[in-house]
C-alpha cells in the first residue's frame, strides 16, 4: 500500500523494495553511539544516535528507554516533510527525551544491510523497540503531528507489541481496548516488510480488521481501518488477492468525505490516491463512480484551504483534484480555467511562504508534480529551478526537471538534466540509484549511445566496488534495475560487445569480495541475466 503517493511521483526512478529479507536480532555492543551532528540533514534539540546502531540498542538497554529508529535519506521528500513538521515542534522534541532516538541515513556505510536486518521497505520508517530490541510498532509519516505523537505515546505505553495486538484482532469476538485498536489504524502499514499476514492480503485484512473493531465500539479506528483497505486494494501494491467488501467500502468512504471532521481525522488517506480508488470502486461511466468522483472533489476542496494543515498536505488535496478531473476526461485535454488557476495560486503561495529547508524539499516537489499533472510544465521547470540552490538535495529535483524535458519530447535536454542529477548526487545508495535512472534515461531515450552506456555502467561498478555493503538494500535494487536494463536492451544481440564488457567488469567486482561473504552469491546472482 503506498500512501502520499505524490511524494513518490519519481518513484519508477528511485524506489527499490526491501521486503522479505531475513532479520536478526539488535547487538549488544557497549561501545557508547555518536551524537548525530546537527545542521541541513537534521533539526536541532533532539539528541539524535547515529553511526552505530548496535552501540545505540545497547545503550536504550543500559538506560531501560525505548529506542525509536528513524531510517530515512537526506533526499526524500516525505522524510523532509516529517523533519519540518514532526521532527522540529517541541511537543516531539520534549517528548523524545523518554526514548533514545536514531538517524539511520540510508547512505551510512552499513544501512543498506541494516535496512534488511529490520526489514524496511523505504524511506521514511520510523520503527518504535522496547529497551530489550523487541519491535513494538512502526510509526506512520504521512500524518501531522496531533496523530503522530498520539501514535508515538500509544506505543510507549503498550502492553503488547503491535504484532501481537493484530493476531488478537483477528480473532472472531476479538475484544480489544480502544488504545489497541487505535495502535492498530495508525500502523504504518506500506513500511512493514514483515508483516504476519502475506503481502497479498493486506487489503481483506484491514477490512477484517475493521469489522472486528466495529462490533467492539470502535467507530473511528473501523471507518480509518476500512479507507487503508480501499486504498491498499486500488494502489494494488503489493499485488493484492482476495476481494473487498465494495458496498461496505463505499458507505464507508461516503460518511468521511461527507464528513468535515472525519475528512481532516483522515486526510492522510484522502489526499494518497483518490482517482484510483474511485476507479477501483465505480465502473467507468456510472452513475456511483461520478457521485463518488464529486463528493471526494468536495472535501478535498475543503481540505486544500484548510490552514490546520501542512503547506504539502494541501496541495496533496489540490492534486487530488487534478487526480480526480482527468479520471475520465479525454487524454490530455487541457483542465477547466478554475482548477488551473487553483493550481497557480496555491503553488505560488506555497512557494512564497515556505522558507524552512526542510519543508521546501517536500513543498517544492509536491508543487512541481502538481504544475507538471496540471500541464503547467513549464511553470513546473521556473519553480524547481528557482529552487536548486536553496535544495538540500539538488539532484532530487533536478530528476523532475529530467522527466519534464522527456514530456515535452526533449531527449537531449532530459538526458542533459538526469546527468546533471547523476553528478550531483552524494553518497554510496544515492549514487546507485540515480545512476540506474540515469542509463535507464539513455537506454530509453538514445538507444544507440553505445559509448555513453557503457561509460555509465562502468562508473556505477567502480562505485560498487568502493561500497561496503553494495549488495543489499537499495544498493541491490539500483543493480538488479541496471542489469534488466541491459539485458533489454540487448535483446537479440543488438548490443552484444557492450554488454559482454559490462558483464566481464561485473564479474570482476565479483571476484574482489572476500571468500565467504553472502555478497559473492548474490552479486553473481545478478550478472546471470547478462549472460544468458
Amino acid at each position: 500500500m503506498k500512501t502520499r503517493s505524490r511524494m513518490l511521483a519519481l518513484a519508477t526512478l528511485l524506489t527499490v523494495s526491501a521486503a522479505g529479507f531475513a532479520a536478526a536480532a539488535p547487538g549488544t555492543s557497549a561501545t557508547p553511539a555518536t551524537p548525530a551532528a546537527s545542521g541541513v540533514h537534521l533539526p536541532p534539540g533532539i539528541a539524535w544516535q547515529q553511526g552505530d546502531v548496535d552501540a545505540a540498542f545497547a545503550l536504550a538497554k543500559a538506560s531501560n528507554k525505548p529506542l525509536l529508529l528513524y531510517w530515512g535519506a537526506v533526499w526524500c521528500p516525505p522524510c523532509n516533510q516529517v523533519k519540518a513538521t514532526i521532527f522540529s515542534r517541541q511537543a516531539f522534541k520534549d517528548r523524545s527525551s523518554f526514548f533514545v532516538p536514531v538517524y539511520l541515513d540510508g547512505d551510512t556505510e552499513s544501512a543498506q544491510k541494516l535496512g534488511e536486518r529490520f526489514k524496511v521497505r523505504g524511506y521514511p520508517t520510523m520503527i518504535l523497540f522496547t529497551p530489550d530490541g523487541t519491535e513494538i510498532t512502526r510509526l506512520p509519516g504521512e500524518v501531522d503531528i496531533d496523530r503522530y505523537m498520539q501514535a508515538l505515546s500509544l506505543g510507549l505505553n503498550a502492553a503488547h507489541p503491535f504484532k501481537q495486538t493484530l493476531a488478537a484482532a483477528l480473532q472472531g469476538n476479538a475484544q480489544l481496548k480502544r488504545d489497541e485498536w487505535r495502535m492498530l489504524a495508525d500502523y504504518s502499514w506500506d513500511t512493514d516488510g514483515d508483516l504476519p499476514v502475506p503481502g497479498d492480503r493486506i487489503a481483506t485484512t484491514l477490512q477484517t480488521l475493521s469489522a472486528h473493531a466495529k462490533a467492539d465500539h470502535a467507530g473511528a479506528e473501523a471507518l480509518r481501518l476500512e479507507l487503508k483497505a480501499i486504498e491498499s486494494a486500488a494502489s494494488n501494491d503489493p499485488k493484492q488477492s482476495g476481494t473487498l467488501d465494495k458496498a461496505s467500502a463505499l458507505a464507508a468512504l461516503h460518511q468521511v468525505l461527507q464528513d468535515a471532521k472525519l475528512s481532516r481525522d483522515n486526510f492522510d488517506i484522502l489526499v494518497a490516491n483518490p482517482a484510483d480508488v474511485t476507479a477501483y470502486l465505480g465502473g467507468q461511466g456510472s452513475p456511483e463512480r461520478a457521485r463518488l468522483a464529486k463528493t471526494w472533489t468536495d472535501a478535498l476542496a475543503r481540505l486544500a484551504t484548510d490552514a490546520s494543515l501542512s503547506t504539502t498536505d494541501r496541495l496533496s488535496a489540490v492534486q487530488g483534484r487534478v487526480d480526480l478531473a482527468r479520471l475520465d476526461g479525454p487524454k490530455g485535454a487541457p483542465l477547466a480555467k478554475p482548477l488551473i488557476d487553483e493550481v497557480r495560486r496555491q503553488t505560488a503561495a506555497a512557494d512564497k511562504a515556505t522558507t524552512n529547508v526542510y519543508e521546501r524539499q517536500s513543498v517544492v516537489s509536491e508543487a512541481a508534480d502538481l504544475l507538471t499533472d496540471a500541464g503547467l510544465i513549464d511553470e513546473s521547470d521556473a519553480l524547481v529551478k528557482a529552487s536548486l540552490a536553496r535544495s538540500p538535495a539538488p539532484y532530487y529535483l533536478m530528476s523532475r526537471l529530467a522527466l519534464n524535458a522527456k514530456a515535452r519530447g526533449d531527449k537531449a535536454g532530459a538526458l542533459a538534466w538526469y546527468k546533471q542529477a547523476y553528478d550531483a548526487s552524494s553518497g554510496p545508495a544515492t549514487r546507485l540509484r540515480w545512476g540506474a535512472a540515469y542509463i535507464g534515461g539513455v537506454i530509453e531515450l538514445s538507444p544507440d549511445d553505445t559509448a555513453r552506456v557503457q561509460g555509465i555502467a562502468t562508473s556505477l561498478l567502480t562505485q560498487v566496488g568502493q561500497t561496503p555493503n553494495a549488495f543489499y538494500g537499495s544498493n541491490r535494487g539500483a543493480l538488479a534495475r541496471v542489469v534488466a536494463r541491459l539485458a533489454q536492451w540487448n535483446k537479440g544481440g543488438a548490443h552484444e560487445a557492450t554488454v559482454k564488457e559490462v558483464a566481464k567488469q561485473f564479474e570482476q567486482t565479483c571476484a574482489k569480495l572476500p571468500a565467504g561473504d553472502p555478497q559473492v552469491a548474490t552479486c553473481k546472482g545478478l550478472i546471470q541475466p547478462l549472460k544468458a
